[in-house]
């Protein structure tokens, strides 16, 4: 492999992989590690990948970097949501107060989602993967993460009933 060929992957795909391996781990500093753990194991591996499917093979890789961490410290802590702070659209300050409030309902909502359903609604919700390539890159089935899918939004459905009636 060229020192080319990783570095045109690195630039095309190096936002992606952050994003998701951030909105897994909720710490900027741990996914910055990962992210660098992520395209030094794609660096030893990437001979092993075709090309059509990069992407889907580095969110894998990055996956596996990340149950790695979680293994070697044995827990994860939630440091950092200014990254989500800054993705608000302009507007109002009333409305910017809301949509943020909004946001972070929503991701203290995914936090507590058991870790199979978390990941399941961040491919397919968050980076639009098909049910097919969200099914491969988790290695389960195509039914067994409809299930997944269809049972966080069912969760998340069920804390928004729970939030609105307190």
């Amino acid at each position: 492999m060229k020192r080319e060929d990783l570095d045109r992957i690195y630039q095309k795909y190096m936002k992606d992989v952050y994003r998701y391996l951030y909105s897994l781990c909720r710490d900027h500093h741990l996914t910055e590690d990962l992210l660098q753990e992520t395209f030094y194991r794609a660096y030893l591996h990437l001979e092993n990948c075709k090309d059509e499917q990069v992407k889907p093979w580095l969110l894998r890789v990055a996956y596996h970097a990340f149950i790695d961490a979680i293994r070697k410290n044995k827990r994860t802590t939630v440091q950092d949501i200014g990254f989500f702070n800054s993705l608000t659209q302009p507007g109002t300050l009333e409305n910017q107060v809301m949509d943020q409030e909004r946001w972070n309902e929503l991701v203290l909502a995914i936090e507590q989602l058991p870790e199979k359903q978390k990941q399941a609604l961040v491919l397919y919700e968050f980076h639009q993967f098909s049910y097919q390539e969200a099914s491969e890159l988790m290695k389960v089935g195509l039914s067994h993460f409809k299930i997944l899918l269809f049972r966080a939004r069912q969760n998340l459905r069920q804390q928004k009933r729970e939030v609105d009636s307190e």
